[in-house]
């Protein structure tokens, strides 16, 4: 597979693995960590929560780092084994090989991770790209998945692409251009309703400088792909999510996904602020209870 890189230089790299382990050092719980040679490239995965525990699948939003988005379950370690990969071509330790969210690579991908497990169906949550890939296996291997957490989810509904550019696009050109503390305020404000902790701003900074983004959403979910999909869904939205708002999701979601339990909305950016998350993961894990 040809060596690809997503990192605009060494440094940089650098700088955001060292992120990644200041977040993993943070964590008051072992991590195993492990890399799956797949058709896709190496994975690194982290694995945690008691050995004998129900698996629960956890994928990273995309352009940031997986530890970041896997701090907002830690409550389910407690009752679950937690299997979360670093998404190829994403940030992280695994291979930087960009992989396609439109067609059924990712539901290749997962099920090559879950056949090293040797686990033959699993519950997930995707936080936005992360739910976008979900979605991915639900289409194309739908008897993998007991149940789903979807949140903030890609894969749906795209918010305003007017809004979009005004309050996203426009400060992160400048950001870039610039390096002004001022953009990036107004971008990660943006995307988490001015909630966004000062470590994730700062990586996030860091990832508009050094990474090539990933600027491809996952494909938008038909209908008639969800056909055999009838695993227990819930999905967890923000009113001020920028890109995939309430809004938009719910009316769509209800259309598209045949067991929807419950569809779940806060007064939340994209990003969770620590109190919506509190609230989404006792939401979480009553839907488990329920479901799983």
């Amino acid at each position: 597979m040809n060596k690809q890189t997503i990192y605009k230089s060494e440094k940089g790299k650098g700088d955001i693995a060292q992120h990644y382990e200041n977040y993993l050092d943070s964590f008051k719980f072992e991590v195993e960590r492990m890399y799956i040679k797949t058709t896709y490239g190496k994975t690194h995965m982290l694995v945690a929560g008691p050995p004998d525990g129900k698996p629960l699948f956890i994928f990273q939003g995309g352009n940031c780092i997986n530890p970041m988005t896997l701090s907002w379950f830690l409550p389910m370690i407690d009752n679950y084994r937690i299997y979360a990969p670093d998404t190829i071509g994403h940030p992280g330790f695994s291979d930087e090989n960009r992989i396609s969210a439109k067609d059924d690579s990712f539901a290749h991908w997962i099920e090559e991770l879950m056949n090293y497990f040797n686990i033959e169906s699993s519950a997930f949550i995707g936080p936005s790209y992360g739910a976008g890939i979900i979605l991915r296996l639900a289409t194309y291997m739908p008897g993998k998945i007991d149940c789903s957490i979807l949140v903030s989810p890609a894969g749906i509904k795209l918010g305003s692409k007017i809004k979009m550019i005004k309050d996203i696009l426009l400060p992160l050109v400048l950001f870039k251009a610039t390096s002004s503390e001022k953009h990036l305020h107004n971008i990660t404000g943006r995307m988490s309703d001015d909630s966004m902790k000062a470590i994730d701003k700062k990586i996030i900074g860091d990832v508009f400088k050094y990474i090539k983004l990933e600027q491809e959403m996952p494909k938008l979910t038909e209908k008639n792909e969800l056909i055999k999909y009838n695993a227990p869904t819930l999905i967890i939205a923000g009113k001020k999510d920028i890109f995939f708002p309430e809004s938009r999701l719910n009316k769509a979601a209800k259309v598209i996904i045949p067991n929807l339990i419950a569809f779940k909305t806060f007064d939340m950016g994209h990003f969770p602020s620590e109190e919506y998350l509190i609230k989404i993961n006792s939401e979480i894990k009553e839907f488990l209870r329920d479901h799983y």
